[in-house]
């Protein structure tokens, strides 16, 4: 995400603040005005901005006879709170709920994103036992109902349209009534969209809104137009009574920032953002927790979410296993195909406390284009040789032979996925057993049913703002959970942040021409299966 930039820009003159022997008002300056500069460069309200400053300095106070360290913390503290202040509308959004129909309208300009965000926002509640659907009414755009028509086919989501039908009112009636008899608990509405914010446009919103009735009216948003965002937003909520937003293209535009702080200018709650074409590339939007994963402190609720969607806790063999320390050619074969069914493995990697943001950056195409490389090799393997640990080809290296020619691949990239193969087994040893790191997360964890997330959502808050304030302490009533004691069984930060250089960034991999640097995802992923993370 573009916003990445900024929140390096942002670490970046904390840090320089953090190395100086003496906190003067010339440091926290000096600080300030690189922060400033950021935030305006992600195209950000200058009265914002400097509301920010004012509450930073006004906030700390450099007479206070504490220690340096303690000073530098509470300045941290200080930029943490305002940030998330600055796009945190204050507001609670709307929530469905289960066992009834829910109705949600989507309303927005033409461009923006607005009927492929209903097919991952039906996606989303989907994989998460919802039972959902999608109705067109959208008879303004040539090609509306057969893209809608597409992307639902592709998701497996139930859909409503008619090619021959004009009234957008009547299809949105005869669709919505169709599903509620049919007992669908998300039922959304997608609506034409216009160039610019015609009457027209909002006297079609107001009758569609009329019939249908919606619990819910989303507003979809081009992220890319920075500020403009507050008049655009303010002008639909009067129109449409829209309840929250979703702001869509942050995966490409520098002016995201500018976007999401002008919609919490005007008090809308933004629910989503959109991060990308795929159909997982929709994010659940929570000030807190974004402005700590722009930061590079990682999203631990986002991250025990994804572990639930994944379904990881249903495959009781392989947690086992897992927990024992034990992993084999064929897990990672079973992990490869789970991961090509994940959205983009760089977004759960940016959930883990301590990742910087650059180091995330990678080619998702061709990284799952490696993976299914490898996968393709390991089915030329025989049943010993994929439920063993790789000793088998040490012993006899004429298999490596057979395997490279029966996967049309070479010997070296076959000793490539076997060496990566160790790398992850070797982690799994470490990581394993009474205190590793699965044992710690499952202690996060506690039950839910259907669509309820299996973690204490208090406790992660709580385990965010001990991260924010500086430090990686024991969080009580974790389940004994110890996030430095993690952090240095994988050698400390710098030994993670090694790892994940060798692993994700330039030099590639060793007898595999033509792979560079680009798409080192599949062995970050590899690492959080083995480690029981997604």
């Amino acid at each position: 995400m573009v916003l990445n930039d900024l929140g390096r820009k942002i670490n970046g003159a904390i840090q320089s603040m953090s190395k100086a022997n003496v906190v003067d008002e010339k440091v926290v300056d000096d600080m300030l005005k690189e922060i400033v500069r950021a935030l305006m460069e992600s195209d950000i309200n200058i009265k914002l901005i400097q509301n920010l400053r004012n509450n930073v300095k006004t906030s700390v106070n450099l007479d206070e006879n504490t220690g340096a360290a303690n000073k530098k913390r509470n300045i941290q503290k200080a930029v943490m709170d305002e940030l998330t202040r600055l796009v945190d509308p204050g507001v609670e959004a709307w929530k469905p709920k289960k066992g009834k129909a829910n109705v949600i309208m989507f309303v927005g300009l033409q461009g923006s994103g607005k009927t492929t965000t209903c097919t991952k926002l039906a996606s989303f509640y989907q994989r998460k036992g919802w039972k959902t659907c999608l109705v067109c009414t959208d008879t303004f755009r040539a090609g509306a109902f057969d893209q809608l028509k597409q992307n639902a086919t592709k998701a497996k989501i139930p859909y409503y349209g008619s090619y021959t039908e004009t009234d957008p009112v009547q299809l949105a009636h005869e669709g919505v009534s169709k599903f509620k008899k049919d007992n669908f608990e998300i039922i959304i509405v997608d609506t034409s969209g216009r160039h610019k914010q015609e009457q027209e446009l909002f006297n079609e919103m107001q009758q569609i809104s009329s019939a249908v009735n919606p619990d819910s009216t989303i507003f979809v948003m081009d992220g890319t137009i920075g500020q403009a965002a507050d008049g655009q937003a303010r002008a639909f909520k009067e129109a449409a009574n829209v309840g929250s937003i979703i702001v869509t293209k942050m995966d490409g535009h520098a002016k995201g920032g500018g976007a999401i702080s002008a919609v919490a200018a005007t008090r809308c709650p933004i629910i989503f953002i959109g991060t990308g074409e795929h159909m997982h590339d929709l994010e659940r939007f929570t000030p807190g927790p974004f402005i700590s994963k722009m930061m590079g402190m990682g999203d631990l609720s986002g991250l025990m979410e994804t572990v639930q969607d994944l379904g990881l806790d249903q495959n009781k063999g392989l947690i086992k296993k897992l927990e024992q320390g034990q992993f084999s050619i064929r897990d990672m074969y079973e992990q490869f195909t789970t991961i090509l069914k994940m959205g983009p493995l760089s977004k759960v990697m940016g959930m883990m406390p301590g990742i910087p943001p650059e180091l995330l950056a990678g080619t998702e195409a061709e990284g799952g284009n490696r993976i299914k490389r490898f996968m393709c090799i390991m089915d030329s393997m025989n049943a010993r040789e994929l439920d063993g640990e790789g000793k088998e080809f040490v012993d006899e290296p004429k298999r490596l032979v057979r395997v490279a020619r029966g996967s049309g691949t070479s010997v070296a990239e076959v000793e490539t996925l076997l060496q990566q193969y160790k790398t992850f087994a070797a982690m799994v040893k470490k990581m394993g057993g009474q205190n590793g790191l699965l044992k710690n997360m499952q202690g996060m964890q506690q039950g839910g049913g259907a669509g309820n997330p299996m973690f204490n959502q208090a406790r992660m808050q709580q385990a965010m703002k001990q991260l924010q304030s500086g430090g990686m302490p024991n969080i009580p009533g974790m389940g004994g959970m110890d996030f430095q004691g993690m952090i240095n069984q994988m050698g400390g930060m710098a030994g993670v942040q090694n790892m994940m250089k060798n692993m994700m960034g330039g030099g590639g991999m060793p007898g595999m021409p033509g792979m560079g640097g680009a798409g080192g995802m599949p062995d970050m992923a590899k690492m959080m299966k083995s480690m029981g993370l997604g």
